[in-house]
Formats: C-alpha cells, sequence, structure tokens
C-alpha cells in the first residue's frame, strides 16, 4: 500500500505545492551560494594582497623602527619634519600636476591627428609599442639617453652637435704655454711675457696638445720660423714644443715640431685689440698695418677653453623633467588609443553640420570635439593621476645615486626608508598610508564616474 493510499484512508491533506515566488526565492539563494563559491577564490587572493598588507601597513605605522615599541603618531609627525620627506612630496606634486596633464593634451592632439594620416593603423602601433617595454627596460633606455658622455648620451650627443654647429669648438682645449715666453692670464688665455714691436718674429711654444687634437692639415712649423716680418708687420709662429722620439731644444722651434694651425693671436695695444689672425697650417701668423710701438701678444681663452660637454640632464636641477620625458615616452599611446576610440564615438553629423556652417577646423575641435570628449579626457586625466602617484621604477632606476634624493617620490622614499638603509618600517609604513590617503579619492571619483557613466 503507498503512501498516498495511507494518507487518502486516513483523510490527511497532500502538502501544499510550492508557490511562484518561493521557487524565484530559491533560485536567487542557489544562484548567490553558486557566485559565492566562484568569487570566493578571488575575495581570498584581494584579502591576502591587498586587504591584510593595508590594515598590517596601518597597524605598522604606530610603531618604531624595531616594531616593538607603540609610538602613536610619532611616526606622522617625524614624517612632516623630514625634509626629504617633504621634497618627496614636493616632487610627487609636481608629477600629478604636469605628467597627467601632458599626457592628456598629447593624447588628444595625437588622436586627432591620426585620424586624418593615411597609415593611421601603424601610426598608432609606433606610439603604443613604448607600452609593451617593461619601465626596468625604458629606464635603462632613459639612463643611457641621458648619459652627461656625448659618446654614450644620444641627447648630449645631438646637443654638442648642435652647439659646435654654431658656436664651434676650442683648438686646443688641453694646451698650455712656456712660461719662458708665455704667462696664463686670469680669464685662461695666455700672453707673452716680453712686448715685441712691428719687424719682429716671434715663436711662440705651446705644450700639452694631445695628438687628437692636432689637426690633419698640421704641418712642421721650422721653415715658418726663419720668415723676416715686414716694417709695420709682426710675424710669428705658434707651434708645439715637443720633438717626436725625443730630442730638440726646449723654447727652440726644431725640425720636426709641428705648428698649430686654426689658433687665433691678436696684438694688444694699452689693453685693446688693434690687429688680429689666425694661424695657417705651419702655425705662422702675421699681423700688419701696425704703428710703431710695443705691443703684447696674446692667445685668446676661446682657443683653449674646454670642449661643451652637453646638458646636464641627470642634475639636480632636470633630473625630475628628465624623468617625466620619459614616462611620457611611455604612456602617450596609452592616452592616444583611449582618446581615440572616444573620438571614434562622436557623432560625425554634428562635425559634418559645423563645417557646412562654415566652422573652420580650430573652432570644431575646440567648441564641438574637447567639450563631447570632456567624459573620455577626465577619466584618462585621474587614471594617469593615479598611476603617477605610484610612479617608482623609472625614479628608482633613471636617477643616480647622487641626485636620487633630489627626484624622489613618494613611493621612492617609501622604499628607501624601509628598506633601502633606512631600516625604519614603521616610518615608511606611514608613508605608505599617506600614499594610499591621496590615490584614494582618485580611485572613488574614477569609480563613481564610470558608474554613472553605465547609467
Amino acid at each position: 500500500m503507498t503512501a498516498t493510499t495511507l494518507t487518502k484512508e486516513k483523510g490527511a491533506s497532500p502538502p501544499p505545492a510550492a508557490s511562484p515566488a518561493d521557487r524565484a526565492r530559491r533560485l536567487r539563494r542557489r544562484g548567490r551560494v553558486v557566485a559565492l563559491l566562484f568569487v570566493f577564490p578571488a575575495l581570498l587572493l584581494l584579502g591576502a594582497l591587498v586587504v591584510y598588507p593595508v590594515l598590517f601597513s596601518v597597524g605598522r605605522s604606530f610603531f618604531d623602527a624595531s616594531g616593538t615599541r607603540f609610538v602613536g603618531g610619532d611616526n606622522y609627525t617625524e614624517m612632516f619634519r623630514d625634509p626629504a620627506t617633504l621634497k618627496a612630496i614636493r616632487n610627487t606634486t609636481i608629477w600629478v600636476v604636469v605628467a597627467p596633464a601632458l599626457l592628456t593634451g598629447l593624447g588628444l592632439i595625437l588622436a586627432v591627428l591620426v585620424e586624418k594620416v593615411r597609415w593611421a593603423t601603424a601610426f598608432k602601433l609606433l606610439l603604443f609599442m613604448p607600452m609593451a617595454v617593461s619601465f626596468l627596460a625604458a629606464g635603462i633606455i632613459f639612463r643611457l639617453a641621458y648619459d652627461e658622455d656625448p659618446n654614450k648620451g644620444v641627447l648630449n650627443a645631438a646637443a654638442v652637435s648642435v652647439h659646435d654647429a654654431f658656436e664651434g669648438a676650442s683648438s686646443y682645449p688641453t694646451a698650455r704655454g712656456r712660461a719662458e715666453r708665455l704667462t696664463q692670464d686670469h680669464d685662461g688665455s695666455y700672453v707673452t711675457v716680453k712686448a715685441v714691436s712691428p719687424g719682429d718674429t716671434v715663436a711662440l711654444p705651446m705644450v700639452g696638445v694631445l695628438p687628437k687634437d692636432l689637426p690633419k692639415n698640421a704641418v712642421p712649423a721650422y721653415p715658418a720660423a726663419g720668415r723676416k716680418a715686414a716694417p709695420g708687420e709682426l710675424r710669428g709662429v705658434v707651434y708645439l714644443d715637443f720633438t717626436p722620439g725625443g730630442g730638440g731644444t726646449r723654447d727652440k722651434v726644431d725640425r720636426g715640431e709641428s705648428g698649430l694651425p686654426g689658433m687665433k693671436v691678436e696684438a694688444l695695444s694699452g689693453g685693446h685689440t688693434v690687429a688680429s689672425a689666425t694661424t695657417a697650417s705651419d702655425g705662422s701668423f702675421h699681423l700688419t698695418g701696425l704703428n710703431a710701438g710695443s705691443y703684447t701678444l696674446k692667445l685668446p681663452e676661446s682657443n683653449f677653453a674646454p670642449p661643451y660637454q652637453g646638458i646636464s640632464w641627470l642634475g639636480p636641477t632636470l633630473v625630475t623633467p628628465a624623468i617625466i620625458g620619459a614616462y611620457l615616452w611611455i604612456w602617450t599611446g596609452f592616452a592616444m588609443v583611449l582618446i581615440g576610440a572616444g573620438l571614434a564615438t562622436l557623432p560625425r553629423d554634428a562635425l559634418e553640420a559645423a563645417r557646412m556652417d562654415g566652422a573652420n577646423e580650430w573652432q570644431i575641435f575646440r567648441r564641438i570635439t574637447v567639450p563631447l570628449l570632456a567624459p573620455v579626457l577626465t577619466v584618462v586625466f585621474v587614471t594617469l593621476v593615479i598611476n603617477v602617484m605610484k610612479v617608482f621604477d623609472l625614479v628608482y632606476i633613471i636617477a643616480p645615486g647622487p641626485v636620487q634624493e633630489d627626484a624622489t617620490v613618494l613611493a621612492t622614499q617609501m622604499w628607501l626608508v624601509s628598506f633601502g638603509g633606512g631600516n625604519n618600517q614603521g616610518l615608511g609604513s606611514a608613508l605608505g598610508v599617506l600614499l594610499l590617503l591621496l590615490v584614494i579619492p582618485a580611485m572613488v571619483f574614477n569609480v563613481r564616474r564610470f558608474r554613472r557613466s553605465q547609467r
């Protein structure tokens, strides 16, 4: 006998069937459980890698360097008294103000221009390619590019080439005059010890000229030393007082000693330059049109000025702008692609209507394109603000040790204080909490903006 038959014989009523609302609730409950099971591994990782370190850092910031003594807010007080931390805050402010604004502007301009380029895809790929380079590799690349030695640093090589094209390089930066004939002035020039007169022939001996600085057109100075000067004329020779292979007489032009071509020579009278000449390939020169009297010969400092070495890109003054330049190289493609995606969604009929009404491209860009792209530009800007607050790799790799403190930002300062020699993880945790508090408002703004756009 079945249960249904027994129930009917006893007169009991069957259990009521579940209503549609109950079934829907059970399905929702089951869906939440399934969703929780899928989300649980991610929540576990998030808690282990994000939540726990944040809470631990907050707690650690209230203890001393050893982590055994509770010091309350002393670490936060010390943080704002430390000059290095204040400099890190200043540099971080420069990064936040300059880098996102430049990147957003460059990304907008390039995104608009790329639309008018025939090979737009290739151009975007070329600009986006630095994003595939790690910050470590990019830092090494720019550390070499900014090297002060023009033989290594490409930027200083270009700067030196441009400078020398307009100013010219000094002829003999290491040359020195023989004390018997020449004395050095305070500005680096050399003047003759004894006064000379028109009709004289003067030999000006130099030493210390490096073989690489000797011009290829230099020839022996011996023939020029015997030339006689005419009335009203001063003749002479500037030569390297060194005989290859040894021998020779000091302060005398010997056979085989080379003239120094391209050397500027001036005749001074009463402290003023009255005549000037440039030495020939054998080092000879002659000054004409001189009145009777005594003169002093001068080899100006321009002959001996050290060669232009370029710009100190990684010096205390320019190190932060130089690192920001490297950051722009990496992230410009990112900003351009995001803004370009927003540009592709703009209503083309509005742009065409503006053109038909007689608006030029600048007016369309300023009054239509930029206002319509404002939400995208805001998201890109805020995302970059969050990113630059955490910048660490480029600053740590590009800035040399002596100027590390001049380039430091909050992220690098936190590492240096905690692990880079300071060994004060209490103060380092306080810096980490400060960095977190600065990043949170930008993150909240970005999330709210995203939710508002979704709605």
